[in-house]
């Protein structure tokens, strides 16, 4: 057990301690007080204007109230408005300002103390596509009274489809009739798919560029062929006929008959009135008469139309045939053979 001595001590102990706490809050509550009350000198700056003032107020609101200072509601304070007041410090104030905002059809004026047109419209939710146009720059500061347009840029992707019209193509045909024309192959239209961006401006149309061009069907050629075979028409017993021939020579005409004076034969010899070519020489009226030629210029065998005497066939030939010469077979002691004995024409080769 404790002696009463002892008792005594631990009390007396206690009582000191307890004694102490309470001198040391006393003396941090002292202290609290004095900071709250104490004069402090801070400095303001209200958009360029700086002044120092000494103020016993806890906090920048109480301070900017108790000198009049009036907070518009998009005015900015830095640091805020609940922030302690404390000794050498600064205030900040910066005052909106309007500015004029074209956007989406409508002219706002808003109030705005943002540092820079970008925040000015993040502020106000004014929301910006990739490709919209601002003028000025969102980069540039905030001015009173400055004037914003925002015009809203939408790009377009049409696709449309175009038809490649065929083309004619003409081919010659040197054994057709000239002037005459016939379809070896139809045309048909090809399609070509066309992608152009088209670019509008708050809704109006300022450009337009093709920026592909594909082919998704060829088109095909028309293919005609034309005839280039000359004719001329020849009248044979009443009728006109139309005769194609492929070349036109003007050749001097002589006449012969297989008289022993044109071939040195009589009628019994050896190849009496046979042409060299092993026909019988005649002349057909209706048909087809004999002909000599040269054959380097007219090969034999060749059908011919000659001017003034008719049809005839390339079937002989005669020593004195020589190059644009054609002599012209006749019945001996015909009228015709005298009056072709010298005469110039126009040969014509048939087809």
């Amino acid at each position: 057990m404790f002696s009463k001595q002892k008792i005594r001590q631990k009390l007396a102990g206690s009582a000191h301690s307890q004694f102490a706490v309470i001198i040391a809050v006393s003396a941090a509550a002292v202290l609290l007080i004095a900071s709250t009350t104490m004069e402090k000198k801070i400095n303001i700056d209200d958009s360029g204007n700086i002044r120092e003032i000494a103020t016993y107020e806890s906090d920048v609101k109480g301070c900017l109230s108790s000198l009049g200072i009036n907070i518009n509601g998009k005015d900015k304070v830095t640091p805020e408005l609940t922030a302690p007041i404390k000794d050498g410090m600064t205030v900040k104030i910066k005052r909106a300002v309007p500015v004029l905002v074209s956007v989406d059809g409508r002219s706002l004026v808003i109030e705005t103390a943002e540092d820079s047109v970008k925040d000015m419209f993040s502020t106000e939710n004014i929301m910006l596509d990739e490709k919209d146009k601002v003028t000025p720059e969102i980069s540039e500061p905030i001015k009173a009274g400055m004037k914003i347009k925002v015009v809203r840029v939408k790009e377009k992707i049409e696709t449309n489809t175009e038809t490649l019209a065929y083309k004619t193509v003409q081919k010659v045909d040197n054994s057709m009739e000239k002037g005459q024309t016939k379809v070896i192959q139809d045309g048909t239209d090809g399609e070509k798919e066309i992608q152009t961006k088209v670019v509008y401006e708050d809704g109006k149309e300022v450009s337009r560029a093709v920026i592909s061009e594909t082919v998704k069907k060829s088109p095909t050629d028309k293919i005609v062929s034309v005839g280039t075979l000359p004719w001329i028409t020849v009248s044979r017993g009443g009728t006109d006929n139309k005769v194609l021939y492929t070349r036109k020579l003007k050749m001097k005409a002589t006449s012969y008959t297989a008289s022993y004076e044109c071939t040195g034969k009589n009628p019994g010899d050896r190849g009496f009135g046979i042409t060299a070519t092993g026909t019988k020489a005649r002349r057909d009226l209706h048909g087809y008469s004999t002909v000599a030629v040269d054959p380097n210029v007219i090969p034999l065998g060749t059908k011919l139309y000659v001017e003034g005497y008719g049809y005839a066939i390339a079937e002989d030939t005669g020593g004195a045939v020589r190059g644009n010469i054609i002599d012209l077979y006749f019945e001996p002691g015909s009228n015709e053979f005298k009056r072709w004995f010298t005469h110039n024409t126009t040969v014509y080769i048939l087809k």
